[in-house]
This record gives C-alpha cells, sequence and structure tokens, in this order.
C-alpha cells in the first residue's frame, strides 16, 4: 500500500484537555527523570474519555460490549465528511445538513461529523458545541453506520442532560468518537481512518491516536 498523505486527527493529551463535567481531570507527571533515576517514564493519571477518545456501549448500557470486546473492525473504515462547519452554539445538525452525503454512507463506513469546534479549544466556547439531532443519527444507522467521529466535546446536546445519540448507536454495539480534530485537512477522497483504543480489560472507552490515510 502507497501511503500519499497522514492526517493527524489527534488532540494532544496533556494537562491542558478540557474534559466532560465531572470527568477525571488530566494529571500527567513525572514518575521518575533522568537526572535521579538514569530514565525518565511519567504517571499518566486521565480518564477513559480523555482528550481524542472512542466510547464503548459499556459506557452507557451495563450490558453493552467493553472496549476490548469489540472488533477492531469498528475502528477501521472509510471516512466521509458531514460538512456542519455552518453550525452555531449548541445547535444541532439536521437531517437537512447531512442530507447531501447520506447517498456516500453504508456498512463500514465511518461518519466524520466535522463542526470545525477545535477552533475554541481552551475556551469556555468548546462546551458549547454543535451537536447530532437524534432523526440524523437514526438515518445514519438504518443505512448500516457503526461509527461516528465528530470533532467536539459530545455527540449529543451540550446541556449534558440527555443523551439520545449516544443510547441509540450503542444500543446496536456502535462506537461513538469525541473531541477529534483536523477534519478540514481531510482533503482526499475515500480517507481510511483508523482510531485504535487501547486493549482496557472490562473498558468503558479508550483514548485513541487517529488518523486518515490517503493511499
Amino acid at each position: 500500500m502507497k501511503i500519499k498523505k497522514i492526517v493527524d486527527l489527534s488532540l494532544p493529551l496533556d494537562n491542558n484537555l478540557p474534559v466532560f463535567p465531572g470527568d477525571p481531570e488530566p494529571n500527567i507527571r513525572p514518575a521518575t527523570t533522568i537526572e535521579k533515576h538514569g530514565y525518565n517514564t511519567a504517571y499518566l493519571d486521565i480518564g477513559s474519555h480523555t482528550g481524542t477518545h472512542v466510547d464503548a456501549p459499556f459506557h452507557i448500557r451495563g450490558e453493552g460490549k467493553t472496549i476490548e470486546r469489540l472488533p477492531l473492525e469498528n475502528f477501521i473504515g472509510e471516512g466521509v465528511l458531514i460538512p456542519a462547519t455552518h453550525k452555531d452554539h449548541g445547535e444541532a445538525i439536521t437531517l437537512e445538513d447531512a442530507a447531501p452525503y447520506l447517498n456516500k454512507l453504508g456498512p463500514g463506513k465511518v461518519a466524520l461529523i466535522h463542526t470545525g469546534w477545535t477552533r475554541y479549544l481552551g475556551e469556555d466556547e468548546y462546551f458549547n458545541h454543535p451537536y447530532l439531532d437524534i432523526e440524523v443519527v437514526v438515518k445514519m444507522l438504518d443505512l448500516g453506520v457503526r461509527t461516528f467521529l465528530i470533532d467536539a466535546l459530545n455527540v449529543d446536546p451540550p446541556t449534558g442532560e440527555e443523551f439520545p445519540a449516544h443510547e441509540a448507536i450503542t444500543a446496536v454495539n456502535g462506537i461513538i468518537g469525541e473531541n477529534f480534530t483536523n477534519f478540514d485537512q481531510i482533503t482526499f477522497d475515500n480517507p481510511l481512518i483508523i482510531a485504535l483504543p487501547l486493549k482496557v480489560t472490562n473498558g468503558d472507552g479508550s483514548p485513541v491516536r487517529a488518523i486518515a490515510i490517503d493511499c
């Protein structure tokens, strides 16, 4: 396989990352140093949904599959960009917005919900993001989509009071990915998306190093 371009879709993992209200704050710090111990290691004190991450169905459903039990195929597929950069703070991404791109979706495809919201990273506005209307989610699920990635904090409304998209997607053991970035750099057709999680036993989610490949 000849690789023409790789786009990094992950945010840097550091202590400045915004987290969903109530989630563990990241606390990455040295454990050993070259000066004292002869080698560097670090404590990675983070939540399972810190930074660019994926949710397992177990995140929402007690009977849902945990992260290590999901097929790796669920985290790899041809991406389809759904432009939503025109959406305002707290505004729903509707079926009308997605309609021009639905014919590209199907089983094995990865829906890339492009809000451009990482432009607000580090600001309060990052928490008042656009979100997926449940009608869009249901339509994409009907088309066979099982992997939904968004470049915002959450696929659901920023109020944090209800999670209809999470509930619908996890009901079919689908995958949700949040806090992605650089969707605007995917300027080529048929990107291969790879967003592999850590193999966390009984995991409800995991940070990922996600990429888009032009090959």
